[in-house]
C-alpha cells in the first residue's frame, strides 16, 4: 500500500488536457495579466508623477518598497492558506483586494497614500500569483505541469506589454497618470466575476468533500474521479505545509530556490521600477520610456517559447542556469553603452527575455518541483522570500541615483545578482529530485 498511488491521485497525475483544463489555464493566464500590468503600473506612473507632484524620482522608492512588502506578506500568508483551505476562495479574495486597491491608487493625493494603496495591491497580487500557480498544477498532468505553468506565466509579461502599449498611447493622447491605475483596477474586478462563475476549485479539495454541488461533482466526473469524501486519498496538506518545505529531503532545494528567487527578483524589479525613469533621465519622453519598457515584458513572452523547449530537452535547472548567465550580456549593454533608440529597444527586448524569462522559468520549476500538498506554500514562500529582493531593488535604485551615479550605471549592480542566480540554479540542478505524490498511507501519517 505504501508503494502504490491512490486511484484519485493516479487520475489527477495522468489526466488528459481537455476543455476543463484549458478553461482553468486560460482564466489563470488572464489573472496573471493583472499581475504583469500592476507590477509595471507604478513604474509607468513615476515619470508623470514627478512633474505632477514635484517629487524627486528617488522618493518613489517608498511606493516601490510598500508594494513589495505587500507582496511578501501576501505570499507568505496565501501559500499556507491555499494549501489548507482551498485555492479558489483565496484566489477570489486576492483578485478583489488588488482590484480595489488599484482603483484607490488612482485617487492618491500624496506619495504616502499611494504607498499605502500599493501595499494592499501587492497583498492581493501575491495571492493571485500563488493561487493560479497551484490551481494550474492541480489541473495538469505531471508530465506537462511545468510547461502549462509556464504558459500561464505568459500572462504577466503579456499584461506588462499590452498594458505598457495602452498606457503609452493614452499618455501621448493627453491622459494623466490616474488612468494607469483605473485600468489596473477595472480589469481584475471583471475577472473576479468570471473566475467566480467558471473557475473550479482544486479537484483535490473537491475529492475530499462529502457534500458537493452538482457542478462540483461534474468536475470530478470529467476527471474520472469517484468521489467518496475520503480526504486521505488525495495529496493535500494534513499538517503545517511550511514545515514540510524543509522535510523529507526538500530543505536544500527550498534554500537554493529562495536564493534564486531573491537574486532574480532584485534584477526584475530593479528594471521594472527604475528603467522607465532612467530612460527618461537619459533623454527619452515619458511616453517613449514607457514604450521601451514595455518591450522588456514582450521579451519575456518570447522567452517562454524557446525556454520551454530548452527546459524540456535539458531540464529546468540547467537551462535556467545558462539563461541567467546570458542575461548578464544584455544587462551590461544597457548599463555601459549609450545606444540610439532602435538598438536600445532591441537590447531592452533581449534583456526582458533573459531577466523576466528566467524568473518565469524559475516559477514553473518551483511549481513542478513541489508536490501538491505543499505546492502553494512552495511557490508562495519562494515568492515571499524572493520579494525581499524586490524590496531591496526599490531603495537600491533610489540610493544609486541619489548618490549622483550616471543613471545607466544603476544597472551594473544587476550583474552581481545574475551571477549568483546562475550559480544557485546550477547547484539546484546537481541535487534536484523528482516531485512525488503521497500514497494514501503517507497522507494519513
Amino acid at each position: 500500500m505504501a508503494n502504490s498511488m491512490s486511484a484519485t491521485e493516479a487520475a489527477l497525475e495522468n489526466q488528459r488536457l481537455g476543455g476543463l483544463q484549458i478553461t482553468v489555464v486560460t482564466i489563470c493566464t488572464l489573472i496573471q495579466m493583472c499581475d504583469g500590468y500592476d507590477v509595471g503600473s507604478i513604474g509607468w506612473a513615476v515619470p508623470s508623477l514627478t512633474h505632477a507632484w514635484g517629487v524627486a524620482p528617488s522618493a518613489f522608492a517608498l511606493a516601490f518598497l510598500w508594494s513589495n512588502l505587500g507582496v511578501m506578506v501576501g505570499a507568505l500568508l496565501s501559500g499556507p492558506l491555499g494549501d489548507r483551505f482551498g485555492r479558489k476562495p483565496m484566489l477570489l479574495a486576492s483578485i478583489a483586494i488588488f482590484g480595489l486597491a488599484s482603483l484607490a491608487s488612482a485617487f492618491s493625493p500624496s506619495l504616502e497614500f499611494l504607498a499605502a494603496t500599493r501595499f494592499f495591491t501587492g497583498l492581493g497580487i501575491a495571492g493571485g500569483f500563488t493561487g493560479t500557480t497551484a490551481l494550474t498544477g492541480d489541473y495538469t498532468p505531471h508530465r506537462l505541469r511545468a510547461t502549462m505553468i509556464m504558459v500561464t506565466f505568459t500572462g504577466a509579461p503579456l499584461g506588462g506589454f499590452i498594458g505598457g502599449q495602452a498606457v503609452a498611447y493614452l499618455l501621448h493622447q493627453g491622459f494623466d497618470w490616474p488612468v494607469i491605475f483605473i485600468i489596473g483596477g477595472v480589469f481584475p474586478l471583471v475577472l473576479l466575476l468570471i473566475a467566480a462563475l467558471w473557475l473550479p476549485e482544486s479537484p483535490r479539495f473537491l475529492a475530499g468533500r462529502a457534500n458537493l454541488a452538482p457542478r462540483q461533482r461534474a468536475v470530478l466526473q470529467r476527471l474520472a474521479i469517484d468521489n467518496t469524501g475520503d480526504s486521505v486519498s488525495v495529496d493535500v496538506a494534513q499538517r503545517n505545509p511550511v514545515a514540510m518545505l524543509f522535510g523529507k529531503g526538500y530543505a536544500l532545494q527550498t534554500i537554493l530556490l529562495w536564493i534564486v528567487f531573491f537574486c532574480s527578483l532584485v534584477n526584475l524589479y530593479l528594471f521594472v521600477f527604475w528603467l522607465p525613469e532612467i530612460l527618461h533621465l537619459t533623454g527619452l519622453t515619458p511616453a517613449q520610456s514607457v514604450f521601451a519598457t514595455s518591450l522588456h515584458a514582450l521579451g519575456a513572452i518570447a522567452a517562454v517559447f524557446y525556454l520551454g523547449y530548452l527546459i524540456d530537452r535539458y531540464g529546468a535547472q540547467r537551462a535556467l542556469a545558462v539563461h541567467y548567465a546570458v542575461g548578464i550580456i544584455f544587462i551590461a549593454l544597457i548599463a555601459l553603452v549609450a545606444m540610439p533608440y532602435i538598438p536600445l529597444l532591441i537590447v531592452v527586448f533581449l534583456s526582458g527575455a533573459t531577466i523576466i524569462g528566467s524568473q518565469t522559468g524559475a516559477n514553473a520549476a518551483c511549481g513542478a518541483l513541489y508536490p501538491a500538498r505543499m505546492r502553494t506554500s512552495g511557490i508562495g514562500w519562494a515568492l515571499g522570500i524572493g520579494r525581499l529582493g524586490g524590496i531591496a531593488a526599490a531603495p537600491l535604485g533610489g540610493f544609486l541615483l541619489a548618490r549622483g551615479l550616471e543613471p545607466r550605471h544603476v544597472f551594473l549592480s544587476a550583474i552581481v545578482f545574475a551571477v549568483i542566480a546562475a550559480v544557485a540554479t546550477a547547484l539546484l540542478a546537481l541535487r534536484s529530485k523528482p516531485t512525488e505524490v503521497l500514497t494514501a498511507n503517507e497522507v494519513a501519517s
